[in-house]
């Protein structure tokens, strides 16, 4: 699939994530029909050619239509609520969730586009906007094999890596297993770094050690910036976070298999929530940490590699 092809290309929420992956196939030369439900968010994709609709339903007739929305309910929204892409006279050839959602509001879904013909992908993604624009999100797809080797090409634009798991909604388990060890890494890495800490250890030097360990990874090197500095600038919130451990904790009980370490994350998760941090980056549980720890901790105020910047676009 080229970026000439005749294949027509919606695409429904420009949100943190959904902005820039949809911008990587505006640059990729696609064109795309784009809508957010502010509009205003999605109007400087304009000058990379995207043509921004102020409705869902310029959207149907599409032949391939991706989401990438916060929730659930929004996903329900988009799709069989009204207005949505499922409802109207027309609708998509494929349809592409991107979102982390629960496996009854994609079932949901999956049925609807069973009756109007429409066939349905499900296409998580690690990383963030940041991650995107550096080349190196990486993405799991669950749905139809055929369907999936057709719309590859246009994963392999949006991601440095995809993954494809098998049938139905197994890339969503694989996505909130994959959030739930980025929970537990985020607590362990936050305990670590605030043992060091008031062992006497600068938080830049231990990170640097850690680094470029055996035990570092594109993760620690990206949140290294945000732990020296302490920069809590939201990537995701402790809400969304809390939001995928209870999903995948759910669907781990539905498989009778024990996650105690999970378990004592997702706690830490929700008491940290419970103390008002909503809206701030879920990098505050080191901050909760150090709270627990009675250490007083200030910025570092040094420059630090994310390891993304020489690759960013």
């Amino acid at each position: 699939m080229s970026a000439n092809s005749t294949l027509s290309i919606g695409w429904i929420g420009t949100g943190r994530m959904g902005y820039s992956m949809v911008s990587r196939l505006l640059k990729a030369g696609h064109v795309v029909k784009v809508y957010n439900r502010t509009q205003s968010k999605a109007d400087p994709l304009k000058e990379y050619g995207a043509i921004v609709v102020d409705s869902i339903s310029q959207l149907a007739e599409c032949d391939i239509v991706f989401s990438m929305v916060s929730a659930s309910q929004d996903l329900l929204q988009v799709t069989v609520g009204e207005g949505g892409v499922l409802t109207q006279t027309a609708a998509p050839k494929i349809f592409i969730d991107c979102s982390t959602v629960d496996e009854s509001a994609s079932q949901t879904v999956r049925e609807a586009a069973g009756k109007r013909g429409t066939q349905y992908l499900v296409a998580p993604v690690s990383g963030n906007g940041k991650v995107v624009k550096a080349g190196k999100l990486t993405q799991v797809v669950s749905g139809p094999r055929a369907v999936y080797d057709e719309v590859e090409p246009l994963f392999k634009i949006i991601a440095r890596a995809v993954t494809y798991v098998g049938e139905g909604d197994l890339a969503r388990l694989v996505k909130l297993a994959h959030n739930i060890l980025l929970g537990v890494v985020t607590q362990s890495l936050s305990e670590i770094t605030v043992f060091a800490e008031k062992a006497g250890v600068p938080r830049s030097a231990f990170l640097e050690f850690i680094n470029d360990s055996v035990m570092g990874s594109v993760f620690t090197k990206y949140k290294t910036p945000a732990i020296v500095n302490l920069d809590m600038t939201t990537t995701f919130t402790p809400i969304l976070l809390r939001k995928d451990f209870d999903l995948g904790i759910a669907a781990a009980r539905k498989l009778e298999v024990p996650m105690p370490v999970a378990s004592a994350a997702h706690q830490i998760v929700q008491k940290a929530i419970g103390r008002g941090h909503t809206d701030i980056d879920f990098a505050v549980l080191l901050l909760e940490q150090a709270a627990d720890s009675n250490l007083k901790m200030v910025p570092e105020n040094i420059q630090v590699s994310d390891g993304l910047e020489n690759e960013e676009k």
